[in-house]
């Protein structure tokens, strides 16, 4: 099978082989995972959030920049809903421009504030979001290419719960900028589809976990191979913050506060959900306690091998999907 460069408007964006894009993973998405992402031929983010301190993510990106070897890297910038006081995500981004990092993946509100200083520096931007709807405003405010999550992801799917297939086609006729999918996205077969109805590309979280290169405890991999697409759970809709994770103790206790108080608050869940305690599992590979984000590619997170692998299966998948369609 042929390993050579698929060219489009998002590998021309992003200097890329493939137009894959491994989305930032809370606590995971480190230099090592990146710059394997690179090596591989796609694009990675380091999760500036991992990285609260100044001096560390700075570092984190000169280490990330060095495993690279010349090869395309970013920073991942996941800001709050809402502008609150003590919010430090300018500082985040005058230390990416001022580290030279050439692309950035935005999530949560509107970037539209930040898009001078980052334009003028010339970086690109990639804008993530739940909705079709959010991601035509983000065209309007000049991003680069937007990345468009369904129901099926990990993590915050948001509140329209729309499948990846409908937003895939969908968006094609809302949109005149590059836009990529994610939701549920493990295999290459899933990225011919996505081409075809219009997409540039694919994000790809939970497939990518069980990667070597993910520093998470090997237990915690082991669990996520075992795992199928029925072993998530969606919670937090009570508080409009819609998470799918993987079923555990803490997606049951979760839920059963949630229906036994309706007027519960993210205050009342947070001695459950809080970051620190997923970051715990990772650590020590304990999955029963924690929000685990994970989408329904479970479905096919079926070994725990190089990411470089990972990303050669799914090639091969693509290019005999994309051989299917032409013989037909």
């Amino acid at each position: 099978m042929s390993q050579s460069a698929f060219s489009n408007a998002v590998t021309e964006l992003f200097g890329t082989r493939l137009p894959i894009v491994a989305g930032g993973l809370m606590w995971l998405a480190d230099a090592h995972y990146v710059a394997a992402a690179s090596r591989a031929g796609i694009i990675g983010f380091i999760t500036a959030a991992s990285f609260p301190e100044p001096d560390a993510l700075r570092a984190e990106i000169r280490r990330c920049r060095e495993l690279c070897e010349g090869g395309p890297f970013g920073v991942n910038v996941s800001m709050l809903p809402k502008l609150v006081p003590g919010e430090r995500t300018r500082e985040v981004f005058e230390l990416i421009v001022d580290e030279g990092v050439k692309c950035v993946e935005t999530s949560g509100r509107n970037p539209e504030e930040f898009m001078p200083l980052l334009k003028e520096a010339g970086v690109k931007v990639l804008h993530k979001v739940p909705a079709v709807r959010f991601a035509v405003k983000a065209a309007a405010v000049g991003v680069d290419a937007v990345a468009i999550v369904g129901a099926e992801c990990g993590g915050h799917p948001g509140l329209d719960m729309v499948g990846s297939f409908v937003n895939a086609a969908w968006a094609e006729s809302q949109l005149d900028i590059p836009y990529l999918i994610g939701g549920g996205i493990g295999r290459g077969s899933q990225l011919a589809a996505a081409l075809a109805m219009g997409a540039s590309g694919v994000v790809v979280g939970t497939r990518f976990a069980v990667a070597e290169e993910i520093w998470a405890h090997d237990d915690y991999k082991r669990r996520l191979v075992e795992a199928g697409p029925t072993d998530t759970d969606l919670c937090m809709q009570s508080v409009r913050n819609t998470v799918r994770t993987l079923r555990n103790e803490t997606t049951a206790a979760v839920k059963a506060l949630e229906a036994q108080n309706p007027d519960v608050t993210i205050q009342d869940l947070m001695p459950m959900v809080a970051g620190k305690i997923g970051r715990n599992a990772y650590v020590t590979g304990d999955w029963s306690k924690g929000l685990l984000s994970a989408g329904q590619s479970l479905a096919f997170t079926d070994r725990i091998e190089p990411l470089a692998d990972i990303v050669r299966r799914f090639e091969r998948d693509m290019r005999q999907a994309m051989g299917r369609i032409a013989s037909h």
